[in-house]
């Protein structure tokens, strides 16, 4: 890491986020949507080669590549983002961990990405969607906090769509979403040709039901999927109080 400190590339309102690796620094508008233990899970459970270049649709604030860029031996991370304000603040990101050489941030619709990269093809997509269907619960469709939770730019079958597309065959997919949309989930990657291989249930804690699912696809592959030990996010200590622990059992 040569970095050096560029106060100039975080703007009033913003706030610099230490990631605790290997140095890299985030920057993140509170009054936007900022990243969760969902995408930090995410780039735990993708797995990116020597060599292998990946996309992530919808990349918001960049999070994924820029932990992907240290956590993988990839050779190229792009992210995909259609905010232009959101786009331009990963950029900055990117430049604040010198890290133009590996990641490139680019503005535009997940539902027009095969016309963006054709005619390249990526190794490994990764997605960390809006979870929550565009009518369910939807007050304000320009807010950017109901862009990244609320199917309101893109829906499942968007990225799913466009995935295959620009897949290379038996390229890798990685999502993480809610348990209740999994058959709906498996059902449509099934359509659109990405086998799911490994799914990874994440609990708040060993004695409550699931609240995120991990799903490893692979274009074109055969059907056999793999159901790892489930992550328990926190344990209770002896007073019945949480105490942070990620735990695999």
């Amino acid at each position: 890491m040569t970095n050096k400190k560029r106060p100039e590339l975080v703007k009033e309102g913003e706030r610099l986020d230490d990631l605790q690796l290997g140095g890299l620094e985030l920057i993140q508008n509170p009054g936007k949507f900022c990243f969760g233990v969902d995408a930090v899970l995410l780039s735990d459970f993708a797995r990116v080669k020597e060599g292998e270049t990946v996309l992530d649709m919808g990349t918001g604030n960049g999070i994924i590549p820029i932990l992907l860029s240290a956590k993988t031996p990839g050779k190229h991370f792009t992210g995909l983002e259609i905010q232009a304000d959101t786009a331009e603040m990963a950029r900055r990101s990117v430049r604040y961990n010198d890290l133009e050489d590996r990641i490139n941030i680019v503005t535009g619709d997940i539902k027009e990405a095969a016309d963006i990269f054709r005619p390249a093809f990526f190794d490994v997509i990764i997605t960390n969607p809006p979870y929550m269907l565009a009518q369910h619960g939807l007050k304000n469709t320009d807010d950017s906090m109901a862009v990244a939770r609320h199917e309101v730019l893109c829906s499942l079958d968007d990225i799913l769509r466009e995935s295959m597309r620009l897949l290379q065959d038996k390229g890798r997919f990685y999502m993480i979403h809610r348990p209740f949309r999994l058959a709906e989930i498996l059902i449509k990657m099934n359509a659109y040709k990405i086998e799911a291989k490994r799914l990874q249930f994440v609990h708040p804690y060993v004695d409550k039901e699931p609240t995120m699912v991990l799903i490893e696809g692979v274009r074109g592959a055969k059907s056999r999927v793999t159901v790892e030990p489930p992550i328990i996010m926190y344990e209770r200590n002896a007073d019945g109080e949480q105490a942070a622990s990620v735990s695999k059992y």
